[in-house]
C-alpha cells in the first residue's frame, strides 16, 4: 500500500454491510432408527409429510447458512424459488471470517452457532457438521435472536424443497381444566398461533422458551418457529396425547398440589363454570427454645386443618394464606438482616438477640401466627448511638514501640477494648455484651477503627495491648483523625510533625566537604535524608533515573560525618558499579575515605574491624558470602544501592542485608518495584522493618486488591481496591521519596519514543508459525501447575521470543531433552538453547536489516547509538553484520573484563555505535554521548528498559534522544509490549500516583495472552 493513501484503510473502514448476502435455512429432518443403521451412524434426511404420519419417526429441526444462487441476484429476499444454495458458505468457514460476507450478518450467524453450539455437544447427537440441530438449544436467547434476523436483511427460508417455514410472534399458551362426567376434570395443553389452535401432536418444544409446529399440507410440510414459555407441567401435558384426566376423588389433591404449579408457568382456563375447592386454611406456628449463655434453637412449621404439622418447606403458594404468612416472615428476617433465614437452626450470640429483639416480635404480631416457647426468654437491648472515640499513646519499656489506648463508648456505655477489638477483628457485623445489650459494627467510625487496628496488629504480635512502631507516624495521624479525643506520646510529636504530609523537612547545611553544586531537588534530597537520620529512620530514595542519587547520599553520609557520627557506612552495590562509588566520592566527597571491597575477607585477609575508611563498598554476592561478618559489624547507615537486587525475600541475599544492623538503612533504586507489589515490600523489609504486616498478609491486604482486583464479598462495587490502594501510598509517602525528571529536570532535552514494526519475511514467518503452534500446544497443557511447570514455560517464551529476532538463534524442528540446556538468554546474557536441527542459513533477519538501515541513516548525520538487547547471541548477529557493512562499534556484555576501558573508549572514541546486553547495561553507566537508543527486542518488565535508556536520557545530556523499539509484527513481541504497558502503569499508580488501570504480575491467564494468535 503506498505510504500516501495509507489514511484510506484507517479513516475510510468497508462498511459494516459490504459483501454477499446470507440467508438461514431451516429443514425439518428425520434420523433414521438404529435398527435399520444397525451398527453404523444413523443417517439424517428432509423429513417428508408421510414421515409426519409416523408416530416413531425421530424429527429434529436443523439449521445451516445459505448463500445466494445465480438466479436469485435481482431478487434481494430470494423469492424467484431457486434463490438459496448450500454450496460456498458453511458455519466453518463463517467461524474463521472466511468469505466474502457482510460483517454484521457474519457476526448474527457465529452468535447464533454459539448459542447452539454448547447445548449440540452435550446432546449426544451425531448430525452433519454442516448443521446446526434446533431441538438441543435451550438458551431463551435463541427466539429474540432469531427474530433480528429481519432487521439485518436475512431471511429465514427452507433449506428443502417440499417445506416452507414460518417465524411467528404471537404464539399463547394456556391449560384448559374443564369438567367431566361423575365429578372429574380433564387437563389439556392449548397453544393458540394467528387465532387458531395447533394440534398438541404437531408441537415440539424447544427448551423451555419456544417450540415448532410441523403441519402436513397439499404440497409438503409447514413447519412454524414460535417463542412460548413452556413450564415442565405444560411440557408434560403436551407429551400426554388427549392430556390427562383427574377422577373425582383426586380433585381436591390436584387443586391443592399441581394447579398452583401450573398456575405459576401458564395461563389457567377452566370451562363450564367449573369451581375448584378451595385449599384448607393454614397457620404458622414457631417453636422456640432458650438455652443459657445467648442460645436458642427454632423451627417453622405450617399447621393444616385435618393434617399434621408440616415443615416450612412443604409450602402450598397457591393458598392465599399461606402466601401472606411467606410475605410477613420474609418481612420479619429484612428487620435483622445479618440473621440468615432457614426454616429450623440453632442462633448464638448477637444472632439470637437480633432473633428475639426484633424478627419474634415481628411475627407475633400476625394473628396467622403462633409463637410456642421454652426456657426462659431474655431481655436484649440495641445501643442506637453514636461511638465516642477516644485514643492515647503511651511511652513503652521498649523505645521503638508506644502503646495504644483505644475507649469506645455508646449510648454511656463504655465498651470493652478486648472484645470489641475480637469482634472487630473477625469482621463481625455486631457485638453482644454480658448485660444483653448489643450494637452495630457498622457505624463508619468503627469501620475506620477496624482498618487502623487491623493496620497496627499487623505490625507486631501484641502481649498487652496494642502497639504502634516508630515507623508508623502516618498511623498515628490517621488514629488521631478518627477519635473524638487523641493524646500522642511526647517522644512522637516531633517527628509526627516533621513528617506529616505537605510538610517541608528542615533546611540543613551543605557540608563543607560537599564539593559539588547541588540542584534545588537534590538539596531537598539531602534535607529528607537528614530528616530520616534525625529520628533514626529509614526510607528509599526512588528518584528517576539519571537524577544524581549517588550524589545525594554522598552529601547527605558527609553532613552525617559532618555532625560527630564516627561509625563507618556500608554501601552495597552491583559488582559493575563499585568502582563508581570510588570515582564519585573521590568527584563530590573527596574528604571521604572510601574501600572497595572487591572480592571475600578471606581471600584479601580483611577484618572490616580493621578498615581506615569512611565508607565500605561491598557487593551484594560478597554480602551474602561473608555474610556473619557483616552482620557482626557496627554501622552508622547501611545504603543498598540498586536496591531491586534484593527484591524477593526469599534470595539468600536479601536474608544476608537484613542481618546487617545499622541505625538507619537507605534503599537506592529508580524502580523499587519492576513487576509485583511484593518486591516492594522486601525492600521496605530492610529499610523500614515494621511498616507493612508479613509477607502472607501483604499479599492479602494489598497485593490481591490493587494487582488482582481481589476484594471481599461483601465489598464488591464498594471502591475497596481504590481504598487499599490510597491506603498503600499513605504508608509509602513519609519514607519513599520519588521525583520524576519531566518534574525536576525540565530542561532536559525532549525524549521521543517510537515503535519501528518490522515484517518478517515469507520463510521466517512459516518457521515461526510452525513453532508457535507447537509450543502452544505443549504450553497451554501446563498453565493449571504453572509453579511446578514455570521454567519449561518460560523457556517457551524466550524460545518465541529469539524466534521472532531470526531463526539462525533457535533450532527449527521440535525440541528434544538431549537438545535443550536451559531457558535460553531470558534476560541474562546467555546463549540460550541450541540443538542439532538448525534453521536454513540463508533466512535472514528483518530487524537486522530494519537497524543497519537506521543506523546508516543517524551516522551520516553524525549521530551515535545504544543499541540494546537481553540475548547476547542476536548482538553476535549484529556485530558481524555490522563488521560485514564497515559500521564501527564497541561492545558490553557480561563477559566483558574491562568494563570501564570500553565505556571510555566509547565515549572518547569516534565508534558511533555501542552494542550493550541489557543485563550488562542496564545501571551503572553514563552515556550521555549518545542520543539515539535502539531496543531490538521488548521484555515485560517495562524497568529495564527504562533503565537502558536512561544510560544516555539524564542529567548532562544535551541533544534530544530519540528511542525506537523494534516490534515484529505477528509475534510474541506484540504481546510482550502490550504487558509491559500494563505493569508500567502498576508502577505509576503506586509510586507516581498514577490513578490508571492496575496490573498484575505475569499470571497464566498472562501466558495464555501471549500465545494467542
Amino acid at each position: 500500500m503506498d505510504v500516501m493513501d495509507s489514511w484510506r484503510s484507517v479513516l475510510l473502514p468497508p462498511a459494516a454491510d459490504a459483501g454477499d448476502t446470507l440467508a438461514l435455512g431451516v429443514e425439518l429432518r428425520r434420523r433414521e432408527s438404529a435398527a435399520t443403521a444397525h451398527w453404523g451412524p444413523r443417517r439424517v434426511r428432509a423429513a417428508t409429510a408421510e414421515d409426519l404420519g409416523d408416530r416413531d419417526a425421530d424429527l429434529l429441526v436443523g439449521l445451516r447458512p445459505l448463500a445466494r444462487g445465480e438466479s436469485s441476484r435481482g431478487d434481494p429476499w430470494g423469492r424467484d424459488g431457486g434463490a438459496w444454495v448450500r454450496g460456498g458458505v458453511s458455519w466453518d468457514r463463517l467461524r474463521r471470517g472466511a468469505g466474502a460476507v457482510a460483517a454484521r450478518q457474519r457476526a448474527w450467524f457465529v452468535d447464533l452457532y454459539g448459542l447452539a453450539h454448547d447445548a449440540r455437544l452435550l446432546a449426544a447427537l451425531r448430525d452433519d457438521s454442516e448443521w446446526v440441530t434446533l431441538d438441543t438449544v435451550t438458551s431463551p436467547l435463541l427466539w429474540p435472536h432469531l427474530a433480528s434476523a429481519q432487521a439485518l436483511g436475512i431471511p429465514i427460508v427452507s433449506a428443502a424443497k417440499a417445506q416452507r417455514v414460518l417465524l411467528a410472534s404471537d404464539a399463547a399458551t394456556t391449560v384448559r381444566v374443564a369438567p367431566a362426567r361423575g365429578g372429574a376434570v380433564t387437563v389439556t395443553a392449548e397453544v393458540l398461533l394467528s387465532g387458531g389452535t395447533l394440534d398438541p401432536r404437531s408441537i415440539h418444544p424447544v427448551g423451555e422458551a419456544g417450540f415448532y409446529a410441523a403441519v402436513a399440507e397439499r404440497r409438503g410440510i409447514s413447519l412454524t418457529l414460535a417463542p412460548a414459555d413452556l413450564g415442565e407441567g405444560f411440557r408434560a401435558l403436551l407429551a400426554a396425547e388427549g392430556g390427562l384426566r383427574v377422577p373425582a376423588a383426586d380433585v381436591p389433591a390436584f387443586a391443592r398440589e399441581a394447579l398452583p404449579r401450573l398456575r405459576r408457568e401458564s395461563a389457567v382456563a377452566t370451562d363450564g363454570g367449573l369451581r375448584l375447592p378451595e385449599p384448607d386454611p393454614t397457620i404458622l406456628v414457631v417453636t422456640v427454645a432458650f438455652e443459657e449463655d445467648d442460645v436458642l434453637d427454632y423451627r417453622l412449621e405450617w399447621l393444616r386443618e385435618g393434617i399434621d404439622r408440616d415443615p416450612w418447606a412443604e409450602i402450598r403458594p397457591d393458598d392465599v394464606v399461606e402466601e401472606e404468612l411467606r410475605a410477613a416472615v420474609d418481612a420479619a428476617w429484612r428487620l435483622a438482616p445479618e440473621v440468615d433465614f432457614a426454616a429450623e437452626a440453632r442462633l448464638e450470640g448477637v444472632d439470637a438477640a437480633e432473633f428475639v429483639a426484633r424478627i419474634l416480635p415481628a411475627l407475633e404480631e400476625s394473628d396467622l401466627v403462633r409463637v410456642e416457647t421454652r426456657g426462659r426468654r431474655p431481655a436484649y437491648r440495641e445501643l442506637l448511638g453514636d461511638p465516642r472515640i477516644t485514643v492515647s499513646t503511651v511511652e513503652s519499656p521498649d523505645p521503638d514501640w508506644f502503646d495504644l489506648g483505644v475507649i469506645v463508648e455508646i449510648d454511656g456505655r463504655r465498651i470493652p477494648f478486648k472484645p470489641l477489638f475480637t469482634a472487630l477483628a473477625q469482621h463481625r457485623k455486631k457485638l453482644l455484651l454480658v448485660d444483653g445489650s448489643y450494637f452495630s459494627l457498622a457505624h463508619p467510625a468503627l469501620d475506620r477503627l477496624r482498618d487502623l487496628l487491623e493496620e497496627a496488629a499487623e505490625i507486631a504480635e501484641w502481649e498487652t495491648g496494642p502497639r504502634i512502631g516508630r515507623y508508623h507516624l502516618p498511623l498515628w495521624e490517621d488514629f488521631e483523625d478518627l477519635a473524638d479525643e487523641a493524646v500522642p506520646a511526647i517522644a512522637w510529636r516531633e517527628a509526627a510533625r516533621a513528617l506529616r504530609e505537605g510538610g517541608a523537612p528542615t533546611r540543613v547545611p551543605l557540608p563543607a566537604g560537599v564539593d559539588a553544586e547541588l540542584r534545588p531537588y537534590q538539596r531537598e534530597g539531602l534535607d529528607r535524608l537528614a530528616l530520616w537520620w534525625r529520628h533514626r529512620l529509614g526510607g528509599v530514595l526512588a528518584d528517576d533515573m539519571g537524577l544524581g542519587k549517588t550524589l545525594q547520599v554522598l552529601a547527605f553520609l558527609a553532613h552525617v560525618r559532618a555532625e560527630g557520627e564516627r561509625r563507618p557506612f556500608l554501601v552495597v552495590a552491583p559488582t559493575s558499579v563499585m568502582d563508581a562509588w570510588r570515582s564519585e566520592a573521590a568527584r563530590f566527597t573527596p574528604g571521604l575515605r572510601v574501600h572497595v571491597q572487591g572480592a571475600t575477607l578471606g581471600k584479601t585477609r580483611t577484618r572490616l574491624a580493621d578498615l581506615d575508611a569512611d565508607i565500605v563498598v561491598t557487593s551484594y554476592g560478597l554480602l551474602r558470602l561473608d555474610e556473619d561478618a557483616y552482620a557482626a559489624a557496627s554501622w552508622a547507615v547501611v545504603v543498598l544501592d540498586e536496591a531491586q537486587f534484593v527484591k524477593n525475600a526469599a534470595t539468600r541475599q536479601h536474608r544476608a542485608a537484613a542481618r546487617v544492623r545499622a541505625d538507619m538503612v537507605l534503599a537506592v533504586t529508580g524502580t523499587p518495584l519492576e513487576n509485583s507489589l511484593t518486591e516492594l515490600w522486601a525492600i521496605l523489609s530492610l529499610t523500614c522493618p515494621g511498616l507493612f504486616p508479613s509477607p502472607r498478609r501483604f499479599r492479602e491486604e494489598y497485593v490481591g486488591p490493587i494487582e488482582r482486583g481481589k476484594v471481599p464479598e461483601n465489598a464488591e462495587g464498594s471502591g475497596y481496591r481504590d481504598a487499599r490502594l490510597a491506603r498503600l501510598r499513605a504508608r509509602l509517602r513519609p519514607f519513599v521519596l520519588r521525583r520524576t525528571k519531566e518534574v525536576v529536570a525540565p530542561e532536559l532535552p525532549a525524549r521521543q519514543e517510537q515503535e519501528l514494526r518490522v515484517e518478517l519475511g515469507a520463510a521466517h514467518r512459516a518457521i515461526y508459525d510452525a513453532v508457535l503452534q507447537r509450543e502452544r500446544r505443549k504450553v497451554l497443557g501446563l498453565l493449571e501447575d504453572l509453579d511446578r511447570n514455570r521454567f519449561i514455560v518460560f523457556r517457551s517464551l524466550t524460545l518465541l521470543r529469539r524466534l521472532a529476532l531470526s531463526p539462525l538463534l533457535v533450532d527449527a524442528a521440535p525440541a528434544t531433552p538431549s537438545a535443550s540446556r536451559g531457558p535460553g538468554d531470558g534476560g541474562e546474557g546467555g546463549d540460550g538453547e541450541r540443538g542439532s536441527a538448525r534453521a536454513p542459513r540463508g533466512i535472514r533477519s528483518a530487524k537486522l536489516d530494519a537497524l543497519r538501515e537506521r543506523l546508516h541513516e543517524l551516522i551520516a548525520e553524525g549521530h551515535r547509538a545504544l543499541v540494546f538487547s537481553q540475548f547476547t547471541s542476536f548482538l553476535d548477529l549484529v556485530r558481524a553484520d555490522l563488521d560485514a557493512h564497515g559500521i564501527a562499534h564497541q561492545d558490553l556484555d557480561g563477559a566483558t573484563r574491562r568494563r570501564d576501558q570500553v565505556v571510555q573508549a566509547f565515549r572518547e572514541g569516534d565508534a558511533p555505535v555501542f552494542l550493550i546486553s541489557l543485563k550488562a547495561g542496564g545501571f551503572g553507566l553514563t552515556l550521555t554521548e549518545a542520543d539515539y537508543v535502539f531496543l531490538l527486542d521488548p521484555w515485560w518488565n517495562p524497568a529495564a528498559e527504562a533503565q537502558a535508556v536512561d544510560r544516555t536520557h539524564r542529567i548532562g545530556q544535551t541533544n534530544p534522544v530519540t528511542v525506537y523499539r523494534l516490534i515484529a509484527n505477528g509475534t510474541i513481541e506484540e504481546k510482550v509490549l502490550a504487558l509491559q504497558q500494563r505493569k508500567a502503569r502498576l508502577f505509576r499508580s503506586v509510586i507516581d500516583g498514577d490513578d490508571g488501570l492496575l496490573a498484575r504480575e505475569l499470571t497464566a491467564d498472562d501466558i495464555r495472552t501471549l500465545l494467542e494468535p
